[in-house]
């Protein structure tokens, strides 16, 4: 925030979609689900999917299913964050955020029902209100290691790197290895244009047994983004079928290929994005949503 191979690319808004909570904010692009968008962290971006994860048909037949019950009953947290869930991966963001809207006022003290609603807010592109309302998901006392890797990927979006690092190494203290925040953290590293540090960041949550194929494709792109392309693609290759390898390999391609945006950041020389329109880059589509904010 899950996902089958999809039959297109994703887009590039999935690279830099925030897998924070994997079951806060999925990934939701091109019919891919986040990274563990409902009970997972998000990740900062991500690129491809495999077929452990939902197809966009199955997110569909789960929009109509826990529609169904939300209409039934719209006062219902449950229903609310699935049907929400399945709006968001199958591209109806606002939607999705106005659902989790109205059930936030009626459940205002719900944290999951507040951690979900501030994940879309970001989706949408509304960071400072998504900020406020998953400030009010955290409870000081019960840390929650996916609300703080979701407000660091706001913070990414806003351009707020070294912020944004400070909750993502805050949530590695209560989950340490995570390979969902670290997939943040190493892409919150490549934004701030310190590719080596991003690369170390990656290889070790790559490491992690539970890591999510799409944290090895970030690691594709950052080693591409240094120059060294064969290595990028192998990487991409490694282990997976390969009808998921080639499509990997294209998107990867694709990314290097921008003859602007995705290059910027491989020059360690340009000054990190500061305002709201540079931390767009690369690309208006660089969007950390989480539940990384799937989570975002």
């Amino acid at each position: 925030m899950t996902t089958a191979m999809p039959h297109r690319p994703a887009r590039p808004a999935q690279l830099l979609a925030s897998i924070a909570t994997l079951g806060l904010v999925a990934v939701a692009a091109a019919g891919c689900s986040t990274l563990a968008t409902t009970q997972a962290p998000e990740v900062t971006g991500t690129v491809g999917a495999n077929g452990a994860r939902p197809t966009e048909d199955e997110w569909r037949r789960e929009a109509a299913t826990w529609g169904e019950r939300y209409r039934t009953n719209p006062n219902d947290p449950q229903a609310a964050i699935r049907y929400a869930q399945a709006l968001r991966n199958t591209g109806q963001r606002a939607q999705a955020a106005a659902v989790l809207e109205r059930a936030s006022i009626e459940h205002p003290r719900n944290t999951d029902l507040l951690g979900a609603y501030g994940r879309a807010l970001a989706d949408i592109g509304n960071y400072k209100q998504a900020l406020d309302v998953l400030g009010r998901a955290h409870q000081p006392d019960q840390p929650d290691w996916r609300i703080l890797s979701a407000q660091g990927a706001v913070l990414d979006q806003m351009g707020r790197h070294a912020e944004a690092q400070s909750y993502y190494t805050t949530a590695l203290k209560i989950v340490p290895d995570e390979p969902s925040v670290l997939s943040n953290l190493g892409l919150s590293y490549a934004l701030a244009k310190d590719l080596p540090k991003a690369e170390e960041t990656l290889r070790r949550a790559t490491e992690m047994k539970s890591s999510d194929p799409r944290v090895r494709a970030n690691l594709a792109l950052v080693v591409g983004l240094q120059g060294r392309f064969n290595e990028a693609e192998n990487i991409a290759r490694a282990d997976l079928p390969p009808e998921t390898a080639a499509a990997n390999v294209a998107y990867l391609k694709q990314m290097l290929s921008q003859p602007n945006d995705w290059k910027k950041l491989a020059n360690p020389g340009a000054p990190a994005g500061k305002s709201r329109a540079e931390a767009k880059k690369p690309g208006r589509d660089a969007r950390l949503s989480g539940d990384a904010i799937s989570n975002l």
